[in-house]
């Protein structure tokens, strides 16, 4: 007699990825070092100095055991775009956010056929699916941070735009930081900056719906209070002179300063990474004017309810 068949009766064994944990085995694998920690890393302007055309990621992804691409925190990618005269650099990343800052040189940029013209100081903004031409006229530093590593880890790539491509003309910029720091305020807050926003992230009041942009003077003399965060920063350093530094570490003592801080020194046109959850703070003994230029992906958390910011208490 021949076997019957019987529908719904074959069984294939999906058990062979599954893993189970005793709890605290588990619970933190930040905190065991099972998942490497953000390390607190710098690029000096001098590597990107080094070439005359093209693109030098800040990688990170090595120590952070990230295999899928370069990455400098694991939800962004900071580069550097360096453009000679006459030259230009196709961007086109799998990506929901691009942020570009102009450090310097003036040009233009052909985004899906729309022109967008920019000079030193200018932010400029780019939602998914961009194919963006960037042509320089005089000699150009972009400082770009994208969201590609966060979509590689989720295996995704977007769909639509969430807002439109974007421009901040520095004359703008620099127009509303002159009206911060006039305030007759000013002296009270914790920073003298500002945040730039779209309008369709006004529920965030980010940039985009992951990054956060911030352009901030760091007056002679200031000694910032400590301050901390979820988001990871991916800081570009502006304009300043010797003595300007930013004190980072895990904790702070009951005055609010910093217990055994890893010190930071700036140097113009170079970027740092300060890692989430770490109390930090900026310092210039420079006698000039400073700026920084954080890049977070404080728009994401934000959203998610996780940034959690928390500020030292005045000094007494």
């Amino acid at each position: 007699m021949e076997p019957t068949l019987l529908a719904g009766q074959a069984h294939e064994d999906w058990t062979g990825d599954a893993r189970y944990f005793e709890y605290s085995v588990a619970a933190n694998p930040v905190g065991s070092g099972h998942i490497p920690r953000l390390p607190m890393e710098m690029f000096p302007a001098r590597r990107h100095r080094e070439i005359s055309t093209g693109i030098i990621p800040f990688d990170l992804s090595g120590g952070l055991a990230i295999t899928s691409g370069p990455a400098t925190s694991p939800a962004l990618l900071a580069s550097f775009i360096r453009i000679a005269p006459g030259a230009e650099i196709e961007t086109a990343p799998v990506a929901t956010s691009e942020l570009y800052h102009v450090i310097s040189g003036t040009g233009v940029s052909i985004i899906d056929g729309k022109r967008l013209s920019w000079g030193a100081g200018d932010f400029f903004v780019l939602p998914a699916n961009c194919t963006t031409t960037h042509s320089a006229e005089t000699d150009t530093t972009m400082y770009w941070v994208t969201d590609e590593p966060l979509l590689r880890h989720l295996g995704v790539a977007p769909t639509h735009a969430r807002f439109e491509a974007t421009h901040f003309p520095a004359e703008r910029v620099q127009s509303e930081l002159a009206a911060i720091e006039a305030s007759p305020r000013a002296t009270d807050r914790n920073r003298l900056a500002v945040l730039l926003n779209t309008a369709p992230n006004d529920l965030t009041q980010t940039v985009t719906h992951v990054l956060w942009a911030m352009y901030g003077l760091l007056p002679v003399g200031a000694v910032q209070r400590p301050h901390r965060h979820q988001s990871v920063a991916l800081d570009l350093v502006g304009a300043c002179e010797p003595g300007c530094y930013t004190l980072v570490g895990r904790s702070i003592d009951e005055r609010g300063e910093i217990v055994d801080p890893i010190r930071v020194d700036w140097e113009p046109s170079s970027a740092f990474v300060t890692p989430p959850g770490l109390w930090h703070a900026h310092y210039n003994e420079s006698g000039a004017r400073a700026f920084i230029i954080p890049i977070q992906d404080a728009g994401l958390h934000t959203y998610l309810r996780s940034l959690d910011i928390r500020f030292a208490p005045p000094a007494r």
